[in-house]
């Protein structure tokens, strides 16, 4: 988590970005739990470190961190992690825990796939794309 922390301090300060006390808390808070998490969860957990209890603080927050790199959005649950690979130009697969929500960040595995080249064929022009799967993480699976 510090070299995250240390890396996304460092990118605001080249990029004259703030890297306020709540962004700080909010990436902790994404590192720390390492599973999705929604904004309200997130807000909560910034209450109880003494952080205003509004909405909009957490959501700049978040997407703040999105935005530059620090965090993704889960889309199916709705929620984020932290990035594993923060400053870097990655391509990631979200394995998605069905019992316990924890998430995985990894490469995705065929680093020549393309989903524009695929939708290109198609007429499509793609503007985003995410890797998310569904699963059961080692621990849930060993107990099932």
């Amino acid at each position: 988590m510090g070299n995250s922390i240390k890396e996304a301090e460092k990118y605001c300060k080249e990029n004259d970005l703030k890297f306020t006390p709540v962004r700080r808390k909010v990436l902790e808070i994404l590192l720390q739990k390492n599973k999705a998490l929604g904004a309200y969860e997130i807000l909560d957990l910034l209450r109880e470190a003494g952080f205003k209890n509004q909405p909009p603080v957490a959501y700049r927050a978040l997407d703040f961190l999105v935005k530059n790199g620090f965090a993704h959005k889960i889309e199916q649950l709705n929620s984020f992690v932290g990035c594993m690979h923060p400053g870097k130009d990655h391509s990631p697969a979200f394995m998605i825990c069905r019992n316990c929500d924890f998430v995985s960040e990894e490469e995705a595995i065929n680093p020549s796939f393309s989903v524009s080249k695929i939708a290109s064929k198609a007429g499509f022009k793609v503007e985003k794309a995410v890797i998310e799967a569904r699963g059961l993480c080692h621990s849930c699976a060993s107990s099932a």
